[in-house]
């Protein structure tokens, strides 16, 4: 869970450790996935934006169909070599990529001059300097450096594997600080977690509840017409026997009437509002919600509590306003829970909705607005009162005009009054009901509407201001590979600085990453994992044999812990293994001769986590490129396989002549 972007929290049970606490997928402003028919431009910019993003392998596919289909200059060929050298060694690099890129040197003479076919040719012929003596790559470093800080880097960072020897030791200092200087940029500490916060769902409020009143108001208009009809008999007796009396008694009963009426009113809506109030998620005289145990509301439970627990009124404490809020707590957490529920979300998407409610409590507290019920009753009391009175009035007006029909009518009027009157109070009464319950239901519902999209309006407001931020904070792909690319550098140079290595001393390296428990992960459609803690796993392979140095490594703030060494020669390993499970993911295991296998957990099950429109094994071999795996897996089974002879095959000084041409 997340605090406003500034504090992670664990909603887990207390005292447990979650080991992946977030998994988010998000749409990419590009189309990744449906790149088929689109023009061979198109394709070559979706190829440029996936090796931007650290996934070469896809690059390489995209930029060379691309090219098949004519879409060929000194950019896209520049490009296309980068893909095709990045995340590998050279003698990962088979015969037929090796004749593709000859034959791409030989097409210089095709391009126009200028900063792309200049960068092409630098990098064409860094690659014709492998292997040759340090003396002779003066010329090829002076046309380096001529380069743009950027197309330089660019070079540097995918040719990371297949420069070597004193050619990289050449470049290493320059390289190296500004990886230093650029893995903090563009306020990376205070924008990471926004990565790996998942969308928020769309505001939802509780809806009026339907009216309760249409058998009332179905009945109420003969009930009417019986109160009507009853009255006016009595009347017309009254009237009879002594009009003077009757005017007067007959006008007092109508305003007594009228006053209960207007009262009666009040008091029905009032009172109705009151109740609806006290059923309502948060009041103290609601009752408590039935306690649902499943994992979902849990964790909105302990959301609400966290949130309750950091958003404090000024002047109280902590668990006093614990204890004030118990019923609110519980009753809010009901609504959202039965609001999401049956979307499957888990409670980081409605966090946000959360952290506003909890707020709105808060102010609502220090407005003295949060409890305040007390004018409402006084209200409900007072007319309750006013109503009580003028039906008292009305029947006291009642009987008043019986006994003036009594006073002057004889035997047959007495009865048909006393039905009248008998008529008048029992359908006068059920239709008074019927309408006051009409009239409050409508009023409720009304009230409830209004506050429906009152409620419903803030929580959009809420949830558009939550939205905007993130996607301002969020970093971008190119910047979350460029830091990570970065601290893969910093990493790399403090090690060789602790063994007191050259690149010289070096026959080549290979840098293992893989997420390291408890981690929040997240990636866009298309692309791979990135995770909010990483294990760095570094294999320096020297003359003497493997040095391996791995660290666990926070990506919000670059800090390490965990460091561990060891060394061992090139026969003391003697197998390396890989095991695919469904639901697990891959784990790569080292066997030494000399002590205990080691397993190696290179990235955890996705299945689950696809867009209906990615391939499995196409993510989860991006995946495996990403962490450097492919590459990792070949260079140790080779050793384990072959010892020193995999190095004397591999060794820099003995590498093939690629003979690129000018």
């Amino acid at each position: 869970m997340n605090d406003d972007g500034n504090f992670a929290h664990n909603v887990a049970a207390d005292g447990s450790m979650v080991a992946v606490q977030a998994s988010v997928v998000r749409d990419s402003n590009i189309s990744f996935n449906n790149y088929q028919d689109v023009s061979p431009q198109e394709k070559y910019k979706i190829g440029v934006r996936y090796l931007k993003d650290g996934v070469p392998s896809r690059a390489r596919d995209l930029i060379s169909e691309a090219i098949a289909r004519g879409h060929d200059n000194a950019e896209v060929r520049f490009h296309w070599v980068l893909a095709m050298l990045s995340a590998r060694a050279y003698h990962d690099l088979s015969t037929e990529e090796l004749q593709r890129l000859h034959h791409a040197s030989g097409l210089m003479g095709n391009y126009a001059e200028g900063e792309w076919k200049d960068a092409l040719r630098v990098t064409l012929e860094l690659l014709a300097m492998l292997g040759t003596a340090d003396g002779e790559t003066g010329r090829v470093l002076e046309q380096l450096r001529s380069l743009s800080d950027h197309r330089r880097d660019q070079i540097l960072h995918h040719l990371d594997l297949v420069l070597t020897g004193g050619l990289k030791d050449s470049l290493w200092t320059e390289y190296r600080t500004r990886a230093g200087e650029g893995r903090f940029d563009n306020d990376r500490v205070n924008r990471v977690w926004a990565y790996f916060e998942p969308e928020p769902i769309g505001p939802r409020a509780q809806p009026p509840r339907a009216s309760t009143a249409e058998g009332a108001e179905a009945a109420f208009p003969f009930l009417a017409g019986g109160f009507v009809l009853a009255t006016a008999v009595l009347c017309t007796l009254a009237l009879f026997a002594d009009p003077a009396s009757a005017v007067v008694e007959l006008l007092l009963a109508l305003g007594a009437g009228a006053i209960a009426v207007r009262f009666g009113r009040q008091w029905a809506e009032k009172d109705l509002r009151l109740k609806a109030e006290d059923r309502a998620p948060g009041s103290p005289h609601a009752e408590p919600p039935v306690q649902v145990n499943d994992g979902f509301t849990n964790d909105v439970r302990q959301a609400f509590q966290y949130y309750f627990g950091n958003r404090v009124p000024h002047g109280l404490a902590p668990n006093e306003w614990f204890g004030l809020t118990t019923p609110i707590r519980d009753g809010l957490a009901a609504e959202i829970a039965l609001l999401y529920r049956e979307s499957r979300v888990g409670v980081d998407r409605v966090d946000w909705l959360i952290r506003f409610l909890a707020e709105d409590a808060r102010d609502r507290y220090s407005k003295g607005t949060l409890f305040d019920q007390r004018h409402l009753r006084q209200s409900v009391a007072m007319a309750k009162a006013l109503c009580v009175l003028a039906l008292m009035a009305l029947g006291i007006m009642a009987l008043v005009v019986f006994g003036t029909v009594a006073s002057a009518a004889g035997g047959s009027q007495i009865l048909l009054a006393i039905l009248a009157v008998i008529g008048a109070v029992w359908s006068g009464r059920r239709a008074v009901s019927s309408w006051l319950e009409v009239q409050g239901e409508e009023h409720r519902l009304a009230v409830e509407t209004r506050e429906y999209q009152e409620q419903l309006t803030a929580r959009q407001v809420a949830y558009q201001d939550w939205k905007s931020y993130l996607d301002a904070t969020r970093p971008s792909e190119l910047e979350m590979e460029t830091w990570l690319t970065c601290d893969k550098t910093v990493f790399v140079d403090e090690a060789l600085r602790h063994y007191q290595l050259t690149w010289r001393d070096l026959i080549t390296h290979t840098i293992l990453m893989t997420p390291a428990r408890p981690y929040k992960r997240g990636r866009v459609k298309g692309g791979p994992w990135r995770y909010s803690r990483y294990s760095f796993r570094l294999f320096l392979i020297t003359q003497d044999g493997v040095r391996e140095i791995s660290t666990d490594f926070d990506f919000a703030d670059a800090k390490r812990g965990n460091e561990q060494r060891s060394n061992y020669r090139f026969d003391a390993l003697s197998s390396v293994q890989v095991t695919e499970h469904t639901r697990v993911g891959y784990d790569l295991e080292l066997v030494l001769t000399n002590g205990p296998a080691r397993k190696i957990r290179v990235k955890d099950a996705d299945t689950h986590q696809l867009a209906p429109d990615e391939n499995a094994q196409e993510i989860t071999e991006i995946n495996l490129s990403s962490a450097g795996f492919i590459h990792t897996f070949r260079l140790l089974e080779g050793i384990a396989a072959d010892g020193k002879g995999w190095i004397e095959r591999n060794n820099p000084n003995n590498l093939p002549s690629f003979g690129a041409a000018n």
